[in-house]
């Protein structure tokens, strides 16, 4: 059922109206078949770019929206509990952006955002290596400087949209100083000397490829440098406090589609000559998902505001991460479960959301991550 929303402005309203109309009949219609073939759905995202919703944060004059990050999210939330693997898409791409948009020069800005925020490009962000997961700072991707540009080597895992994307925002060494040692950089997805390795076999968001890349002696031009030498890892942990708030939007809106068949099945299946919603049991359960849901929405949309308002939200996009991840994995598993033996089948999505939860805990920081960055804000030493 369509969640009630407080929006700021009529042009937020008219936004999430244009959303549930793209999610209901466009995403949702595709979804099912899409994951089961794993088959990319690419012209989802066209969509969403022609629709105007893949800028929404970004400023109007590179073609974004200029909206609050409140009803991003929010936006993000409807997409996800339509389809999770193009929430999860769109998190990224926004993500991906992030740097260019906020670190980038204004030439920079002007000759690739307006591409980025169209549609007409697609982003990963590569930062991760198989030994350099929750601890981003040991990245040994190099990016050796030669005369004005670099030459890149190294590989990058679990890359969201790998082999698919236009392009990838890149963190790479470029001195062994340490975490200050680390630049970010805007690689073209056909750069010669780049290539993507075999997709992973996924539990669930198999609907989008996640693979490894390999940079081998890739030549990048030195306009590609976002920002300064070794900014990278400050640059990348800025936008990973975005990109939390963004998982815990898409980990909402998977909650709430579980939750909502949850409910329409206990509210279709009769026993004992009764709905089973009417069975105390039942009905306990279906309130504590509810609860779980309302709660995390809570929790992003709070931290959202606080960054709307410039105000510190890294620990509050921690909570959020957390306890909307948390939520979703419980919520979905208990969908499960009110649905039965039918729950188990792939005749209904639930056991879909139930895969496609647990990894929300994992990526953009796991949650033990997560609970250690909350311990750190509330030493006063």
């Amino acid at each position: 059922m369509p969640v009630e929303r407080l929006l700021p402005t009529p042009e937020a309203t008219d936004l999430l109206a244009l959303t549930r109309d793209i999610a209901r009949n466009e995403l949702a219609t595709a979804a099912a078949d899409h994951e089961a073939d794993n088959r990319f759905g690419r012209e989802a995202f066209r969509t969403l770019g022609a629709s105007g919703l893949l800028g929404l944060p970004y400023p109007e004059e590179y073609g974004g929206a200029a909206q609050p990050f409140e009803v991003y999210l929010q936006v993000l939330e409807e997409i996800s509990s339509a389809w999770m693997t193009v929430g999860v898409g769109l998190s990224v791409h926004t993500m991906a952006c992030y740097p260019l948009a906020n670190f980038g020069t204004d030439e920079q800005r002007a000759k690739w955002l307006p591409a980025m925020l169209g549609g007409e490009t697609l982003g990963g962000y590569a930062l991760s290596e198989s030994h350099a997961g929750s601890d981003a700072a040991a990245l040994r991707t190099r990016a050796e400087r030669t005369a004005d540009a670099y030459a890149v080597t190294g590989t990058k895992s679990w890359i969201t949209h790998g082999g698919v994307a236009d392009f990838y925002t890149l963190m790479a060494r470029t001195s062994d100083d340490g975490p200050l040692g680390i630049s970010c950089f805007l690689v073209d997805g056909t750069t010669p000397g780049l290539s993507a390795g075999a997709p992973e076999h996924k539990m669930g968001l198999t609907g989008s490829p996640t693979t490894d890349l390999i940079f081998d002696g890739a030549h990048l031009d030195g306009e590609r440098l976002v920002g300064n030498e070794g900014d990278g890892l400050k640059i990348a942990l800025a936008a990973l406090d975005s990109g939390r708030l963004g998982i815990s939007a898409c980990a909402v809106g998977l909650a709430q589609a579980a939750l909502d068949l949850a409910v329409d099945y206990a509210e279709q299946r009769h026993q004992f000559g009764k709905p089973v919603i009417e069975f105390q049991g039942l009905e306990f359960l279906l309130a504590d998902m509810a609860a779980a849901v309302h709660s995390a929405r809570a929790t992003y949309l709070d931290a959202a505001r606080r960054r709307d308002a410039g105000l510190p939200f890294g620990q509050q996009a921690s909570v959020a991460k957390l306890v909307a991840t948390d939520a979703a994995m419980k919520v979905t598993t208990d969908a499960v479960q009110v649905l039965g033996g039918a729950g188990y089948t792939r005749d209904f999505p639930a056991e879909r959301y139930m895969r496609e939860a647990k990894v929300l805990q994992i990526f953009e920081g796991t949650n033990q991550i997560q609970r250690m960055l909350i311990g750190r804000g509330l030493r006063t030493k």
